[in-house]
This record gives C-alpha cells, structure tokens and sequence, in this order.
C-alpha cells in the first residue's frame, strides 16, 4: 500500500495536489457548520436514575430552578428590600420572567415574602425560575434573560446565577479560551519550527498538515453534529491535537526525506524510502492514537464520547493528509525543502543528534544508576494519586470574577432557607397519603437531613410539620416531588453517602422514587465511569499490544511500552493531584482547588496514554530498522535513538505547546487537561524515551525481541511490510 502511494506522488503528483486542494476546500465549507451544531454540558450518563429524576422532574413539576435573579440593595436604598425601587426591580423581573414562554416555575421574595429567599441581612432577595428545553437550549436562553435583567441601575444591583446561568459562562469563557490558546500556539509553533529546521520552507510543510486535520476535523464534528449529540468541548482538542498531529506526521517525513537527501539519494529513491519507513511508522502511530482514544466510546456521557469523535477523526485527516500531500509536495519541491536556509541550518539539519546517541550509551553502560533517580522522581510526582477524589464541574471551574459563581457564593453564605444543595426525590407513580407520610417521615431520619418537604407537609426528624405555600407545588395526581434540605457540604463524601442512604429506603406504594440532585448526579457521574473503566483500559492494553507486536514482531516490547507510559501517566496525573485537587500554584494559575473532575481525568489518561505510543512507534520504528539489519543491541539502541531523538524531541515540544496554550484558560477543568496533557508528552519525550528505554533495553538483554515461534510465524504473515518500488519510476523534473 505504502509503495503504490509513493508511486502515486511520482507520477501523478500535482494532480494529487489539486485533488487534495478541493477536498480540503469541501472540508472548509462543511466545517463552517460544525459549531452551530455542538452542545454545552453531555457529562451525565442518560440512563442514570439522576437523569431520569430530572427528566421526571421536568415533565411533572415544571424544571427543577435553574435560573436565580439575585436582586441586591447594596444598603444604598432606603428600606432594604421594602425601598420602592428595589421591590419594583423585583417585582418586573418576576412578571417578565412568568410571561416568557421558555420560563417556567418563577418564584419571587415579593410574591409572599418568603424568608427563604431573602438573605439574613434582609439586603439581598431572590427571583428562582427553571428555564427549559436542552441544556445547551438552557445555556443560550439563560444568557438573553441575564442580558434582560441583570445590570446596576437606580442603585439596585441584579446579578444571575443558577445552573443555567453557570452553563453560559463557561461555555462563553471557553470559546474565549480557546480563542487565546490558537493565538498563542500557531505563532509559537510556527517560530519552533523554523527554529528546529532551520529553513522556512521545511517548517511551513508540518504546519500545513495540521491546518488540514484541524478543517478536515471540524467537518466530520459537522456532519456527526446533525447525527447525534456532540460536545462543543471537542473543538478544543481537535484544535490542540490536529495542530500537534499533524505537525507530527509530516515532521517524521520531512525530516526521514531530507536525510535520505543527505545520503546521497535521488529525489525518487528518496520519497520512496520516505513513505516506505516513515509513512508504516506513521500508520501505527495513527492506529495507537486512535485506539487509545476509541475507548472512550465505551462511557455513556455524549462528552467523553466526542472527544472520541473528534481525536479518532483528526487521527485519521492527520494520517491521510501526511501521506498523500507531503510526498507529492516533497516530489515537487525537491532539494528546494531546503530553501530559506536559516544561519544555523547545517546543525539541525544532520541525520543525527549526537546528544541522544550519548545519552543513550551512557544510559546502556550504568542501567540502574542512571534509571533509578528517574524512577524514583517519577514515582514520586504519581505519590498524589493515592489521595485524589474525584468530582463533576460546579460553579469554582470559573473565576471569581463570573457573576454566576458569585452569585452561587452568595446564596450559599447568605441565605438561610438555601436549598441549592437539596436531594430531590420524585416517584414514578400516584402515591396516597399515608404511605408518602412514612416515607417522608423515614427520610427526615437520616443523618444529615434537615427536613423533608412534601405536598402533604414538612417532616423534621420524623414529625410532621405544618405545609407551607410552596408544599402544594410538590404534588400531582400520577406523581410525587421530595426535597431533601441536608446540612451537609455540597458533594462531600457526606453528601453522597446521604445520597445512597436515600435509595437505599424503600419507595412508598409499591412505586419507583428516583433520587436526583447535584450530589446524586455526582454519585451516578463516577459510577457510570467506574463501571466502565476496567472495559476502557482493556481495550487500550489488549490493541496497543495487538499493535506494537505487529509493528515489532515482539512480545516483550509492547509489554515494555505498556509499563513504562503506565509510569510516566501516573507521574503526570499525580502531579495534577498535587496542583490542582490540592492547590498548589492556585495563586499563580488563578483557580479555585477542586477534586479532580472526573471526565476530565479520563480523557487525560486517554489522550496522554494514545501520544505516548505515538513516540513509542517513533523511537521503536527505528531500532527495529536497525535490527532487522543485524546490528548489535547497543548499535540499535544508541543509532536509533540518535536518529529520533531530535525528531521526538521535537514533536513533543511543538504538541506540548498545543496542549500548555490551554493553561491560559479561566476554566480549571481544561487548565487541568491542557497542563496534564503537555507535562505527560515532556516526561514521555525526554525522561522514557532518553532514559528509561534504553534502560530497559539493556536489562531486556537478547530477550528485548523475543517471540513465542508461532507468535514469529504469525507476524511473518500479518505484520505491515513494504516490499520495493519494483515498477520503473518517472524521472520528475525539479
């Protein structure tokens, strides 16, 4: 396949190009569509009883609220909150909030005067209300109402805040995110790669490669987009991994193509050779990438999944971009890769880094007292791990400065009767009096509860109170609503052992109580996860070993591979512990110290683990070039990684950057996941790759290659080889 392709590039190699031209233009056009399509949120399981609870709740009792008016005196007013401008804001909120067709459940501090909703310092009152349709529906329409209504005017101040209002802030700060992250990375990379070639010529083809996996990716999104749910986020990766990817790709070619150059070879002997060694390197690498992240595809939120969508997809523009329009253009342009020579050319421009090639021997000659201090430091960075928690994003991942976060703030010091954090439990079915009175009398027992509200009235520890007002709403004649006001700290260990507490008490009537709430959604958010998990991690050992022993004919080398990026990942994902769940460097990044978010963590792993096999491929490709030649194992190790080190050096610099860009964010979760993903991509280019596997090579000894003879015999039959260019080739005029 690798040789038709090249054959391709020298006869037919501007018609190649026009042809990849018009494509890429189709894909620009189709990808112009892609984030019209893409949603906000997708991190809960859609089977989960939370979900289903929500579901219920909103088709029952009108939506949960999700949307809160905080309208605030700022002791400026004379009488508080009964001064006439402050009761007038509040009360025209309200009335335009009841009149709006997409708002439903508005409840207001001036309708009866309710404590609950106004603060202890009788300075600050709220306007609730549930918005509806989807969540990224919900997003959009919570921005316009908070454009309506909220603002400074006459000495009143009114800020939003609710889920709703969260879920428009960061889906807005994103996009601005990521905005700055593409104006950090593309003129960052672009200077790297001059720099690392040493001709302008040479560093625009990577470049390239990775624009046209990025639109190439933007149009798959777009057509996945009107299939089924995708998540804005995956935009986000797509940019940091196609930019990276291809840069990658079409590095390994420019670099393998300027070498054979160097050799001495003709421009046609040189392509072929080019695509032969560094296109099969190429696709294993793509096929590892895309293993890695296919796993994903096992989780039931639409979030993790999309960045499936989106990392199998720039994988696979990346790929075909590198194969069929660097040869074409490296035919084409010949010798001139060379042009804008650069001053320190000649030294970047070896087919060796003679700094690799040393370290390697030196590694190679004291094993253990060279792999140990590195082994210890890694293991020390994973130490973290052994306290992580895990959580799901609230209104900390935004900066203090975002008026929903405030506003989240405020409710929860201020407001005596808050609520935000209560257990909502709804039953699938009419429930008569007496059975809804024991089952909210059991569950105003347990520990942490303060009471219970239901239609037929409030329990406290057991007894029955008087109903309120607002106790009413909570019933209907084929359904039954509970809220369960706790004490307990929002998503707290505390707060989610309540949560199966509640389930663990049995429905009333013989009818089916779903439990629902954030902390429920946190329970249900890691369990869907965890249950999962050990499918995920299957899946990625059982192909990337399935891969590298077809790539290498070994046994023992992808089981090498496997433990080693296990190391480095656990190094990279402890420190991220240390940084972000335990806080260190809040001040300096300027976020608030959370759990880690539990999606976010996943995708890292997966990311991370997939672009470690990526220069696995890379450095392994080429000792087993070496090997298959004769050469003894110090020369395979030495050479090879001489003659890779540079380019995975490289590679891993210029993809970090992609990825260290989104640490710029406001956002912690994708500060989390751009510094994670970059710090794992420099410990596996420079502490395995020049370390630990030429350690690991010389402890292997004469087994490093070993296979079972079937398992030779196998490979003999299965494994990717590219036999030579046997058909006359075309001279091509340069």
């Amino acid at each position: 396949m690798l040789t038709r392709i090249a054959a391709l590039a020298l006869r037919r190699a501007r018609l190649v190009l026009v042809l990849a031209a018009a494509a890429v233009a189709v894909m620009a056009v189709l990808g112009t569509g892609a984030f019209g399509k893409l949603l906000g949120g997708g991190f809960d399981d859609p089977n989960a009883p939370s979900t289903r609870a929500q579901a219920l709740i909103d088709e029952k009792f009108g939506g949960q609220t999700d949307l809160v008016f905080l309208v605030s005196s700022g002791g400026s007013a004379a009488g508080g909150l009964s001064s006439p401008a402050v009761e007038e804001r509040g009360r025209a909120i309200a009335e335009g909030l009841r009149n709006d067709p997409t708002v439903t459940n508005v409840v207001s501090y001036w309708d009866a005067r309710s404590p609950q909703l106004a603060s202890e310092d009788g300075d600050q009152a709220l306007v609730a209300a549930h918005v509806t349709g989807t969540e990224d529906e919900r997003a959009d329409r919570a921005r316009k109402l908070t454009d309506t209504y909220a603002g400074d005017r006459g000495g009143v101040s009114v800020r939003a805040g609710g889920q709703a209002a969260i879920g428009n802030d960061v889906t807005s700060q994103v996009g601005a995110d990521l905005a700055v992250a593409e104006a950090i990375a593309v003129p960052v990379t672009l200077i790297l790669l001059v720099l690392a070639f040493g001709s302008l010529v040479a560093a625009l083809l990577p470049l390239v490669i990775g624009l046209i996996a990025i639109v190439g990716t933007f149009a798959e999104l777009s057509l996945l987009g009107s299939l089924t749910d995708v998540s804005v986020f995956s935009i986000n990766l797509t940019t940091a991994l196609g930019l990276g990817l291809g840069i990658d790709y079409a590095l390994l070619l420019v670099s393998r193509f300027r070498e054979q150059l160097a050799a001495g070879d003709e421009i046609e002997d040189a392509v072929v050779t080019t695509v032969r060694t560094a296109g099969r390197t190429i696709v294993f690498s793509a096929a590892t990438v895309a293993a890695a992240l296919a796993a994903l595809l096992v989780f039931p939120p639409f979030f993790l999944r999309s960045f499936a969508y989106a990392g199998i997809g720039v994988v696979v523009v990346a790929v075909l971009a590198a194969l069929f329009v660097v040869p074409p253009l490296l035919v084409l342009l010949g010798h001139r890769v060379n042009k804008g020579r650069l001053p320190w050319a000649a030294s970047v421009q070896r087919p060796d880094a003679p700094f690799w090639g040393r370290l390697a021997g030196a590694v190679m000659r004291r094993p253990a007292l060279t792999a140990l201090p590195v082994l210890a430091v890694l293991l020390a960075a994973a130490s973290p791990l052994l306290g992580v928690t895990f959580g799901t994003p609230d209104e900390r991942v935004l900066p203090e400065s975002a008026a929903s976060r405030q506003v989240a703030a405020a409710v929860q010091r201020d407001f005596a009767g808050d609520d935000t954090g209560s257990v909502q439990v709804v039953t699938a079915g009419p429930v008569a009096s007496g059975p809804l009175g024991a089952y909210a009398s059991e569950l105003s027992r347990l520990d942490g509860v303060v009471r219970v509200d239901a239609s037929i009235g409030t329990y406290t520890d057991g007894a029955r109170g008087q109903a309120g007002p607002q106790n009413a709403a909570l019933g209907r004649p084929d359904a039954q609503r509970l809220v369960v006001v706790t004490s307990l700290a929002p998503k707290s260990d505390a707060a989610q052992e309540l949560v199966h507490d509640v389930r663990a008490v049995s429905a009333p009537g013989g009818t089916e109580a779903l439990v629902g709430g954030d902390d429920a959604r946190l329970v249900d958010s890691k369990a869907a996860i965890a249950d999962r998990l050990p499918l995920a991690i299957g899946m990625i050992a059982v192909s990337t070993f399935v891969l590298l022993f077809l790539f290498t004919g070994s046994v023992v080398q992808p089981l090498r591979a496997l433990v080693l990026n296990v190391i480095s990942l656990s190094a990279a994902v402890g420190a991220m512990v240390w940084v972000f769940q335990d806080g260190h460097l809040a001040s300096l990044l300027g976020f608030t110290p959370t759990p880690l978010d539990t999606s976010m963590t996943v995708l890292l792993f997966c990311v991370a683990f997939g672009l470690s096999m990526d220069y696995e491929v890379f450095v392994t490709s080429r000792m087993k070039e070496l090997h298959d030649t004769g050469a003894d194992r110090a020369t395979t190790v030495t050479t090879g990684l001489s003659h890779t080190g540079r380019i995975v050096s490289m590679a891993a610099g210029l993809l970090a950057v992609s990825f260290f860009a989104f640490g710029t964010s406001s956002i912690s979760f994708l500060q989390m996941f751009g510094i994670g993903s970059g710090l794992a991509i420099v410990i596996d280019a420079i502490a395995v790759r020049g370390v630990l596997v030429p350690a690991a090579m010389r402890l292997l000894g004469r087994h490093a290659w070993y296979a079972p003879k079937a398992l030779r015999r196998l490979h003999a039959r299965v494994g990717l080889r590219e036999a030579p260019l046997e058909e006359p080739r075309t001279p091509v005029a340069v």
